[in-house]
């Protein structure tokens, strides 16, 4: 035994432990909070947790000892603030990372994302998507685990954004038809698989892109602060959408719900996929403003940029102007009635979609107020989505879900 004495006044290590011990089913809440920007200081992390300080702060240190966030060492206040100041809080700007993969009908990506939604590493696209989806994971995966080898970050898990709807429980790609994957192919299972080939451990997720890409958003992009939220986007191909709910995706009954593009915006329209005719999905996506304008789509870039780059640059063009309009229209329909039935407090716009919003918001925003019953009396915020890549930061968002619900149980 040693002849020392404990320096610390007698029941301190005792105290220190149970205010841990209290704060210990708080880290998961205050990881998100710190993880989604919403508490900057260890004062709006105590506040929002609704605990002690002491409490607040043994939660802020075994955050930080996991290495997922730091805490600064000196306190400080904002220009202009009251009270006293408080210790900043911030994701670790070191700590480990999700590998996040997104195949869409011009290639597939993979990159690293930290807490926060930053994204560490981005591996060189490919241009090419095999018709067998195990092919192309297991690049992509292979793709991610270099980039973990290069930076020596630890991985918590995988998570993979694609452009089909995913029936849950299974996992199963059921529409994936602008990759030329069968339908029904089970896309969790294959890239799980391919994780565990690479010698990863965490766990895998996989799930629609633009599903991805409006919770990416809600938590850290134009989406932050909506509590009912609808993302609608088109990216290489087709029309895709979404729903938040109180912070989570409404996924239906089996991972289904919000199949967007295929309302019908033009009975006469083009044939679509789905058998029907007029749908968002060919009446509004990057092939349908091509079409409309005259210009032939070419190999030298996907269809997104080809799309993107003809209304930046060519907009004073009347074909061009015309097919935009066209499109806006088209777009706008669709919302309205979307509107009608969900009433959103906000809609974000994604792909394609976000540049048409740029290009004409004002026609945009007035063709869904004029035909939802709610626009007239309260029109709903339509705003372009704010982050680059955000279905691959969706896709790691899956991945850190598990440490934002129990980072002790995931981490320690």
């Amino acid at each position: 035994m040693s002849g020392k004495a404990d320096p610390r006044p007698a029941g301190e290590g005792t105290t220190s432990r149970t205010r841990l011990e209290r704060g210990r089913g708080a880290l998961g809440p205050a990881l998100e909070l710190v993880h989604t920007g919403r508490a900057p200081t260890r004062a709006v992390l105590t506040a929002e947790l609704g605990v002690t300080r002491a409490t607040a702060g043994a939660v802020a240190a075994e955050l930080e000892a996991l290495g997922l966030i730091r805490v600064d060492a000196r306190p400080g206040a904002a220009a202009g603030s009251q009270g006293r100041p408080s210790h900043r809080l911030s994701v670790a700007e070191d700590g480990p990372v999700a590998l996040a993969a997104q195949i869409h009908a011009d290639g597939y990506r993979a990159a690293l994302v930290g807490l926060g939604g930053r994204i560490v590493a981005t591996a060189p696209g490919s241009e090419v998507v095999d018709a067998d989806p195990a092919k192309v994971l297991g690049s992509v995966v292979a793709a991610g685990a270099e980039l973990l080898r290069e930076t020596g970050r630890r991985c918590v898990g995988a998570g993979l954004a694609v452009p089909s709807a995913v029936a849950e429980p299974e996992g199963l790609a059921l529409n994936p038809l602008h990759v030329a994957w069968p339908a029904g192919a089970p896309v969790r299972e294959i890239f799980a698989e391919q994780v565990r080939a690479a010698g990863l451990h965490g766990p895998a997720f996989a799930a629609n892109d633009v599903n991805l890409a409006a919770l990416a958003e809600h938590r850290h992009g134009a989406g932050r602060g909506s509590r009912d939220l609808l993302c609608v986007a088109t990216g290489h191909r087709g029309v895709g959408g979404a729903l938040v709910l109180d912070g989570r995706l409404h996924t239906g009954s089996s991972g289904l719900a919000l199949e967007v593009g295929h309302l019908a915006v033009n009975p006469a329209g083009r044939p679509c996929h789905c058998g029907s005719r007029g749908c968002l999905d060919v009446e509004a996506d990057p092939l349908a403003l091509l079409t409309a304008a005259g210009r032939e789509p070419g190999p030298e870039m996907s269809l997104l940029k080809q799309a993107d780059d003809l209304i930046r640059g060519q907009y004073d063009d009347p074909d061009v102007r015309r097919a935009t309009e066209q499109l806006v229209d088209r777009l706008g329909l669709g919302l309205s009635g979307l509107v009608n039935i969900l009433n959103p407090d906000r809609i974000i716009l994604g792909g394609l979609h976000r540049t048409l919003l740029e290009a004409d918001p004002d026609r945009l925003r007035a063709v869904v107020a004029e035909r939802s019953l709610w626009g007239r009396s309260g029109g709903v915020p339509i705003l372009a989505c704010t982050l680059d890549h955000n279905s691959l930061v969706g896709a790691a968002e899956l991945a850190w879900q598990p440490v934002l619900d129990d980072p002790l149980g995931a981490l320690g």
